[in-house]
């Protein structure tokens, strides 16, 4: 009889284990062929253990060239998303004017719409302006594509600042440059690292957006599509699996330094 109720008492316990390793799972078997030894192309079936792919990671052709391509473009991407997005955030956030819920409905259109209709668009847009496809139509997809998330998680962390904090800095005579360098932009900081580090993320990893406004640039999602045709280097599970590995401690430490903040 006391089964069941303990049963209950952890399903939700359960229930979260379970899409753990549901979603980790992909991760550790990209980790597990970056140590294969492939015989043919393609690298599906286990063959045997090396660390070949380890050692030189850049051994196959134009590999690092696409990565360092994609991590170029999502940190200016990610800089100027995280900009115009805050910006915006605090226009709709704190001002009232008449064409705000018109703004609200076109910074959230992104996000709803599928990505081959804004990838489609900007294609059609850059060749009716007679401008080349490479890394500045790619760079300004991405702002575009990112700017909506980053307007979400600082607009939502701006509103539910309390209006009391920067009204107590200006009766102790502060200017409204240092209350909003030191009470507007710390309470707001945590929201504008979610966006910047979500823009940076989406840029990173887009293949959709890219494929269309890229013309002959190949960024590394496009360098995976094309190489996955041919036979997947080992190498490409290097990579995703250091890419997984560095979030993975981000986000570790992260939740260290929040915690020991709110222990002191």
């Amino acid at each position: 009889m006391r089964r069941p109720g303990r049963l209950r008492r952890h399903l939700v316990t359960l229930a979260g284990l379970c899409t753990l390793v549901y979603l980790v799972l992909p991760n550790v078997i990209v980790l597990i062929f970056s140590f294969n030894k492939p015989n043919g192309r393609f690298n599906y079936q286990w063959q045997r253990f090396s660390t070949d792919a380890w050692t030189d990671p850049c051994g196959v052709a134009d590999l690092c060239g696409s990565l360092g391509l994609s991590l170029r473009i999502a940190v200016w991407a990610t800089l100027g998303a995280t900009a115009l997005g805050t910006m915006i955030a605090f226009a709709l956030a704190r001002y009232r004017f008449r064409a705000r819920s018109t703004v609200n409905t076109l910074i959230f259109l992104p996000m709803a719409m599928p990505e081959v209709v804004m990838a489609a668009s900007l294609a059609t847009l850059f060749l009716n302006m007679g401008i080349p496809f490479g890394f500045w139509t790619i760079l300004i997809a991405h702002i575009m594509f990112c700017l909506s998330f980053v307007v979400t998680a600082v607009k939502a962390r701006v509103m539910s600042m309390d209006p009391r904090l920067e009204q107590a800095a200006q009766d102790l005579y502060a200017t409204p440059v240092q209350t909003f360098l030191r009470v507007t932009l710390p309470i707001a900081a945590p929201g504008i690292a979610a966006g910047a580090l979500l823009s940076f993320a989406l840029s990173f990893d887009d293949f959709i957006i890219t494929n269309f406004n890229a013309g002959s640039t190949v960024t590394f999602p496009m360098f995976v599509w094309g190489s996955a045709q041919r036979g997947t280097p080992v190498q490409i599970n290097v990579i995703g699996t250091a890419m997984f590995l560095i979030a993975v401690v981000c986000v570790v430490v992260g939740q260290l330094a929040g915690t020991r903040r709110k222990r002191s």
